[in-house]
């Protein structure tokens, strides 16, 4: 006969699975670090920056056409961030399914990471900043702009890029914890067949009936 485990015995079963989750967890954060750089050079190049036209006054001057292309920092961004969330956030749910709601947060946190080292890098990347070049122009050149997050509210887009796989995982996927029921098995009673009387004559030429089964 077996006892069930004491408190203290799952306790001391339940402490490697705590570390080893938490190992992994600083282990996703730093994938979501070196997610965020390499985010950030393929944000630096693959925008477009709009350029500003020196004239011989000193004064600078952009295109209507390079006005359209002032948020294509922030297009690019929320269009990287989405690829770079997703992949964090199925990673995250293959390894921390088993904790539960939990998962989401973490994936989330993941993504906010990977969004602003995305962010400073890339800024960090554009070189010098805007002002100095222009001042340093001369009259003829083209200044682009400098490659900054106009619109903040896009880092949302990589936390929820990363929650995302999890919440469909969570809703979609099969039920773990579900018991899986066992059909009840149904015995059908197989009916008795009748006694038969059966008919038998002594030596004395009487009939009697004697009931036995009808089958043996």
């Amino acid at each position: 006969m077996t006892s069930a485990p004491t408190p203290a015995t799952d306790d001391i079963e339940t402490m490697p699975s705590r570390s080893t989750d938490l190992v992994s967890a600083a282990i996703f954060a730093g994938a979501a670090l070196i997610a965020g750089m390499a985010a950030a050079v393929l944000w630096r190049l693959v925008v477009r920056l709009p350029s500003y036209e020196v004239q011989a006054d000193g004064s600078a001057s952009v295109t209507e056409r390079a006005l359209t292309e002032f948020f294509a920092g922030d297009a690019w961004y929320v269009v990287i961030g989405v690829v770079v969330g997703a992949g964090l956030g199925v990673a995250t749910w293959r390894r921390f399914k088993s904790i539960g709601w939990p998962s989401a947060f973490l994936a989330a946190g993941l993504g906010v990471i990977a969004g602003l080292v995305c962010w400073q890098l890339g800024q960090l990347l554009d070189g010098a900043p805007f002002d100095e070049r222009l001042a340093a122009a001369q009259p003829g050149d083209s200044v682009p702009i400098a490659l900054a997050l106009r619109s903040p509210s896009a880092l949302a887009v990589w936390a929820f890029a990363a929650v995302t796989p999890i919440l469909l995982g969570s809703a979609l996927g099969p039920d773990e914890e579900a018991v899986a029921r066992q059909p009840r098995s149904r015995h059908r009673a197989v009916p008795s067949e009748p006694v038969q009387p059966d008919e038998v004559v002594d030596e004395r030429g009487v009939v009697r009936t004697d009931e036995r089964a009808g089958s043996q």
